[in-house]
């Protein structure tokens, strides 16, 4: 369930955001929903390794909304031609996505040891809601693209979201904590936390840039798809961060990649 706050934020930063562009340049609204799979990056299972990449994905769902700076609802016309408002668009974002998590790779496969047997035996999962901005960039005109149906609009976009995660890490040989359960990388302290591994919840600052396209399918609806790199400031939002400094693999915050599909639908 999205906290209350959460929800009050997004339509803050939507009315607020609106008033502003409205009073300044003229604009259109665009809604539209997304959702697809999530692969997600961590410190669980092997870098660069296929089934840890395909074994910890999950799913991402989210409510988009965009202003249209070439278009303006108020005299149902369009605004004055200038680069940014037929090349650029402010999209906001309320999304939600989750990803169970598991090791892979080769230190689970093989002779079977102590080590090994924790590591399979440890399971993780996180949630995350994000509160969020990007700055689209659409390299062909939008006027056109609206004018044509069956047209394509490839576009960039780089933003910044606040994400609120959900982390847990348990094992099903029992609690974590103790050298019978687990691996001992996750039993060095690591930055405030006793161990290297955390159930908690809390929230970060993460980048995200995307890139994709539209395809116009009426005077007022578009299919998008896009590809998404989300990278978090915080390598505690899938609950493990074996301590750095001891553990030079460890280099890398979390972050995940996100292919969308969506409907965004034209507000007149």
């Amino acid at each position: 369930m999205i906290p209350k706050s959460i929800t009050f934020f997004c339509l803050i930063l939507f009315f607020g955001l609106s008033n502003t562009a409205k009073a300044q340049f003229g604009f259109s609204h665009e809604i539209g929903v997304i959702a697809g799979p999530v692969a997600f990056q961590s410190d669980y299972g092997e870098r660069h390794d296929l089934s840890t990449n395909a074994g910890n994905s999950g799913y991402g769902i989210g409510i988009i909304h965009y202003m249209n700076f070439s278009y303006t609802a108020e005299c149902n016309c369009y605004t004055p031609e200038t680069y940014f408002n037929d090349h650029f668009k402010l999209r906001s974002e309320l999304s939600y996505n989750k990803t169970k998590l598991d090791h892979f790779g080769q230190w689970v496969e093989g002779k079977p040891s102590l080590g090994k047997e924790q590591l399979k035996a440890m399971d993780g999962s996180t949630d995350v809601t994000n509160i969020g901005m990007q700055l689209e960039f659409f390299p062909l005109s939008i006027r056109e693209f609206t004018e044509t149906i069956g047209s394509w609009a490839p576009f960039v976009s780089l933003g910044a979201q606040y994400s609120f995660y959900n982390a847990e890490a348990y094992s099903t040989m029992g609690p974590l904590g103790t050298p019978l359960t687990t691996f001992p990388k996750y039993l060095t302290p690591t930055d405030d936390r006793a161990y290297g591994f955390s159930t908690e919840s809390s929230s970060v600052w993460s980048v995200v840039s995307s890139l994709g396209t539209r395809y116009k399918l009426s005077p007022l609806s578009d299919l998008m798809v896009d590809l998404r790199l989300q990278y978090y400031f915080s390598d505690w939002v899938d609950g493990l961060n074996p301590n750095p400094e001891l553990y030079k693999e460890n280099k890398a915050n979390d972050w995940n990649v996100w292919f969308n599909v969506g409907y965004i639908y034209y507000i007149q």
